[in-house]
């Protein structure tokens, strides 16, 4: 019965779980991911959110304003990298460590047409190989994207300003004027689309040191609708325009998707965002424990803040 499963969010730098936190899902505080790639605090916001860490906010305000009303999460981070990574070759995506193409349900392909056509043109990948990925260059993939200033000192710390609940397109100070360096346009749409063209993505680069915040949001996964009102235990829906399909029960191993910031040039991860089902009764989960430290904001193993090593800042 699905009412016999809950969700888990975890985050963490690198592929190997053993690395995740545990994410405060709607809580007010980030999850903190300090590696040798970069430094980060990620966000993730699930609207009607049944899972754990048990007592977590069902929403979050984020949904409530503008232009979120209608989206079913987010994905947002504040990112520091340690090395500096050319704009073609940092991607989101999805990926996964087993074949899938015997799981794909009826109507898969008939998806990934409308996602590249209709959402993101910047899409690629191969859903049938032995280890499937669909990518897309964070430049153009990203709904929302903020360049700010470098840090100064000899740590990648976030500044405490970057602690907020959603951000805005465009640039704080001298990431703004980055920005209109190059001619990136101030719309989202806008900017996406000028990202699309390969020669505008090698003309930027991500610096090390500078600080950028991104937020990834959409109407079109429902991670609690059908997954936790249908007798089954199903999925996560895909609603796409005029289609839907639900996906998560036919693909995941581990009924689990993952998605990953990374150089698709190096295979240097930045960091990794898995959803999960977990069974309510799983002997290795500590709900009680889970509760308690939503509260207090902390959750899972700890990365002490990473100190660079000279070559870090080439």
């Amino acid at each position: 019965m699905a009412e016999n499963y809950l969700l888990r969010v975890s985050a963490g730098p690198s592929y190997d779980s053993s690395t995740h936190q545990v994410v405060a899902v709607n809580g007010p505080t980030s999850t903190h991911i300090s590696s040798e790639s970069c430094t980060a605090n990620v966000n993730i916001r699930v609207q009607n959110y049944r899972g754990l860490p048990l007592g977590s906010p069902k929403t979050s305000p984020y949904f409530s304003s503008a232009p979120h009303t209608h989206d079913q999460y987010s994905i947002a981070f504040t990112l520091i990298p340690h090395k500096t990574i050319s704009g073609n070759s940092l991607v989101f995506g999805n990926d996964f460590d087993y074949p899938i193409r015997d799981r794909l349900p009826p109507g898969s392909a008939t998806a990934l047409h409308i996602v590249k056509w209709a959402i993101d043109p910047g899409l690629d990948g191969d859903v049938y190989a032995d280890k499937p990925y669909l990518y897309g260059p964070l430049l153009s993939s990203i709904n929302l994207l903020r360049v700010c200033d470098k840090i100064e000192g000899d740590k990648f710390e976030i500044p405490s300003i970057f602690h907020e609940d959603g951000i805005s397109e465009g640039g704080i100070g001298e990431g703004e004027q980055l920005r209109e360096a190059k001619g990136v346009p101030h719309d989202p749409a806008q900017r996406k689309k000028w990202f699309l063209r390969e020669e505008k993505r090698k003309d930027w680069e991500f610096e090390a040191g500078r600080v950028y915040q991104g937020d990834f949001f959409n109407p079109y996964i429902d991670f609690n609708g059908q997954m936790l009102t249908s007798c089954l235990r199903t999925d996560f829906s895909l609603k796409l325009p005029g289609f839907s399909l639900s996906v998560l029960g036919y693909i995941g191993k581990q009924d689990s998707l993952r998605y990953v910031l990374k150089n698709r040039d190096t295979g240097d991860v930045l960091f990794v965002v898995v959803f999960t089902l977990v069974p309510k009764e799983d002997p290795d989960e500590d709900h009680t424990t889970k509760k308690e430290s939503v509260e207090k904001g902390k959750e899972g193993k700890t990365h002490d803040a990473y100190e660079p090593k000279d070559d870090d800042l080439d």
